[in-house]
């Protein structure tokens, strides 16, 4: 059996037949290889039969000697060996699903360093700090990643321990969790991708970076990225250094900006949609790594099949266009005209998140899931929010508490949904289902209306004037014009469908475990308690079933919550644990996590907001600057606060789950995954780290009420 293929080989099959055999990253070098003919290093791709076979049965026998006829072609193409003291060749070590599975498993750098061939890679290149970068990198890398204290000499025994540990985080928690929200198949495996190391951190003349084809923010069609000079790809796509943007390339290194223009059309030519690409500039030479079809924003995706499919020289056709964006179509995105001449203001708070809305008033989340429920829009106004009060913004259509900031529960959850909100607007007063608004005095069900632009709030429903944006306006013309059914979105692929039967681990969180967990979080889906445990949400729904029929929970607006007896339970944990941990020491605790809260508030209130011309906006991600400024601060906020966490769990072990949610959070988000920074859709760092704050506050026996009146919530 063949478990190895170079990247030149010449594959009879279908670009998703290729994909199967060696997953996505693979096949797209392959083709960048043999198709377009683009400058590659070269390296070989193990198959995901390899890894298959890895996880059932153990190493493949015939895998090694491959390993080695295939470093052998690679030390041929360069003029360098493996081990080689004299001029060492490196390479890379990095996985490649056949779904896309950004963040998700391990990459390796610079492997093939040691005492002697580092020496030889300094004197060869003269510049012995390059070559301590790049060592430094490879251990730390090495260490985390194939989990072992000490990484040893021998380059062979590294780059098969290397390749054991890709393999491996094909099963890592965040994988497994990752497929069981996506619905990707268990069996799949991962293919790993071994190529020659190019340096982008050898000098001025060297730089690494990544670009889309097309501005993946506003479908612009200019080349949109980050570069670094003198710097290595995981710099860029971590998060945690600062990038240029890519218009400075053109600057710095013209003939080099425009090979890489000139390889990004033809890339995108060649796929018929917009590229990400990762690209290495090493001492005046380009290198293209990778690539992949781009995300893109909806208005983006639909503004780039519009001019994609109007290009009579773009191989994209209009019905094409159409069916690749229909799921947009269903409910397109919309231009907001202003608001109507003359209407009163009778509040104003912040703008947290934006959007002008109407709805009627409710002043509880479950009147917000029951008046959802019945098809009515409603606006949830409380003085603050709190996990209890997750399941009523979910139905919402928007928001407004009297009292908060920009980085307040109700401020991130609803930037992270999308829902318009207003918060801080302190003329409001609340009081059970009475609501009033300086003079005037409403109940439920009476209409306002809220701009989570301008954060004013207006009596009745204010018209915006909301029109389609025209390209949503031209698809869905062209729809009609082909007989294209855009009602129901396009159904995902087969190939991604979750198995039928999920498997059932032995080791799955008691019902004590799910109690705790929900009396923290308030409500929650299945598919946001499963990461808590490491497990799929089937198994979650299972035990939340027998909580149900033992009167322990009940379901509401979809969400499952504690009942009074659910809660009782819970409190009964949670007292247990203050004693055996002392409530002294818990409420130390939640004293020396408040300083940690301020940051993480500042640090997600910048991801999610950041200023223009003196005005707070909604973040598009489109100041690469801000970002990454923003993205530093959240690592050295979780180097910190992980190091007291993990000191915590010798008083109470169980805090010791908290920290290492926070750790998968935060390699994802170092992965690219931005979502597991704030999302409220998944189990980010922010979502996390708000159950560690309430759970610390139940264990000191304070509510957050207080906590909130203290200034410390």
């Amino acid at each position: 059996m063949t478990f190895i293929y170079a990247f030149d080989h010449p594959h009879d099959l279908s670009h998703a037949q290729v994909t199967a055999l060696i997953g996505g990253k693979g096949a797209n070098i392959a083709m960048m290889v043999n198709e377009l003919g683009l400058p590659v290093p070269p390296g070989f791709t193990i198959s995901t039969e390899a890894c298959r076979l890895y996880l059932a049965e153990g190493w493949p026998d015939g895998l090694d000697e491959e390993i080695r006829q295939h470093v052998a072609r690679i030390e041929e193409q360069v003029g360098r060996r493996l081990g080689d003291p004299v001029d060492p060749l490196l390479v890379s070590v990095r996985s490649g699903a056949p779904v896309s599975m950004p963040g998700m498993m391990d990459t390796i750098l610079n492997l093939g360093l040691n005492d002697a061939t580092a020496r030889g890679m300094a004197e060869v290149s003269g510049d012995p700090g390059f070559v301590e970068a790049c060592r430094s990198r490879f251990l730390d890398m090495y260490r985390d990643i194939v989990g072992v204290a000490e990484v040893p000499d021998d380059p062979w025994q590294q780059l098969r321990a290397a390749i054991e540990a890709v393999f491996r985080s094909w099963n890592s928690d965040r994988a497994r969790s990752y497929r069981a929200r996506e619905g990707i198949v268990d069996d799949l495996g991962t293919g790993v991708t071994v190529q020659a190391m190019v340096f982008g951190n050898r000098g001025s003349g060297s730089a690494t970076g990544v670009v889309f084809t097309r501005n993946p923010a506003t479908g612009e069609a200019s080349l949109y990225g980050d570069v670094m000079f003198d710097a290595q790809g995981e710099d860029v796509v971590a998060g945690t250094h600062a990038t240029e943007p890519i218009a400075v390339l053109d600057e710095r290194m013209p003939e080099l900006a425009a090979e890489l223009r000139r390889y990004a059309d033809q890339l995108e030519r060649h796929n018929a949609d917009v590229c990400d690409i990762e690209f290495t500039i090493e001492q005046g030479r380009l290198w293209m790594l990778q690539t992949r079809i781009g995300k893109r924003s909806p208005q983006a995706a639909l503004r780039i099949a519009v001019e994609m499919a109007e290009d009579p020289d773009f191989p994209l056709t209009r019905d094409e266009a159409v069916e690749r964006v229909a799921g947009y179509l269903v409910d397109p995105p919309k231009t907001a005209g202003r608001t109507a001449a003359g209407a009163a203001v009778l509040a104003t708070g912040l703008g947290a998140s934006p959007g002008l809305v109407s709805g009627e008033i409710v002043t509880s989340p479950d009147a917000a899931v029951a008046a959802a429920d019945e098809g009515r829009k409603v606006i949830l106004v409380r003085r603050q929010t709190s996990p209890d009060d997750v399941h009523g913004m979910a139905k919402a259509v928007g928001i407004l508490t009297t009292t908060g900031g920009l980085a307040s529960h109700a401020a991130v959850v609803a930037r992270g949904w999308g829902i318009p909100a207003v918060v801080g607007a302190s003329a409001v007063r609340v009081d059970g289902d009475a609501v009033s608004m300086g003079e005037r005095a409403f109940t439920t069900g009476d209409v306002i209306t809220i701009d989570g632009a301008s954060g004013r709030v207006f009596a009745g429903a204010v018209s915006v004037g909301a029109s389609l944006v025209p390209e949503a306006e031209k698809l869905l013309s062209w729809a009609g014009e082909l007989g294209i059914d855009v009602v129901k979105p396009i159904e995902a692929p087969a190939a991604m469908s979750a198995p039928d039967e999920p498997t059932i681990t032995p080791d799955l969180p008691t019902i004590e475990d799910v109690a705790r967990t929900l009396l923290v979080k308030g409500f929650a889906m299945p598919d946001l308690l499963a990461p808590a445990f490491s497990t799929t949400p089937q198994e979650i729904e299972a035990i939340l079933n027998r909580m149900a029929a033992d009167g322990l929970t009940e379901l509401i607006g979809g969400m499952f919550q504690l009942t009074a007896d659910g809660k009782a339970f819970g409190q009964e944990m949670m007292s247990a644990d203050r004693q055996s941990w002392g409530q002294e020491q818990a409420a130390a605790a939640l004293n020396a996590l408040v300083p940690f809260d301020q940051r993480m508030k500042d640090v997600v209130t910048r991801w999610q907001m950041r200023e223009f011309k003196g005005t707070q906006i909604l973040n598009d991600h489109t100041d690469a600057a801000h970002d990454a400024s923003v993205l530093e601060a959240f690592d050295a906020l979780h180097r910190e606060a992980s190091e007291w966490l993990r000191s915590l769990s010798a008083g109470l072990a169980r805090l010791a789950d908290y920290a290492t949610r926070l750790d998968r959070a935060a390699k994802l988000v170092a992965g690219g995954d931005h979502d597991y920074l704030a999302s409220p859709r998944v189990d980010s760092y922010h979502s996390v780290w708000f159950e560690l704050h309430e759970d610390l506050i139940i264990l000191a026996g304070r509510t957050r009420e207080e906590e909130a009146a203290a200034g410390r919530a």
